[in-house]
């Protein structure tokens, strides 16, 4: 019994924590003006954060370069420009962005 009660606290906890992550990576996305051009579901000038987690699942380390240094070609013809976050706030949103389905 103390297995079970255990487990779900852990779950409890780990569904808490994913959360609180969603909303930290979208407020972020927010506050370095991510939005302007991109959403989680449609194709605004950018791909949809959706998209990008489905071209590039598993690979965060590409979808942070291209935050921090911006890219050409990826997505069609309009360029992603570069962005001022931290390596930190990169890796954050690129993870954030990976973890949409």
């Amino acid at each position: 019994m103390k297995v079970i009660v255990k487990s779900a606290i852990v779950a409890a906890s780990l569904l808490a924590a994913s959360g609180a992550y969603a909303q930290d990576g979208l407020a972020l996305a927010n506050s370095k003006a991510c939005m302007a051009c991109h959403n989680v579901d449609a194709k605004v000038i950018g791909p949809a954060f959706k998209e990008i987690a489905a071209k590039y699942a598993g690979d965060a380390a590409t979808v942070a370069a291209s935050i921090k240094n911006g890219s050409t070609g990826k997505w069609g013809p309009v360029p992603m420009p570069a962005n001022p976050v931290s390596d930190d706030e990169a890796k954050t949103l690129a993870d954030w962005i990976l973890s949409l389905k």
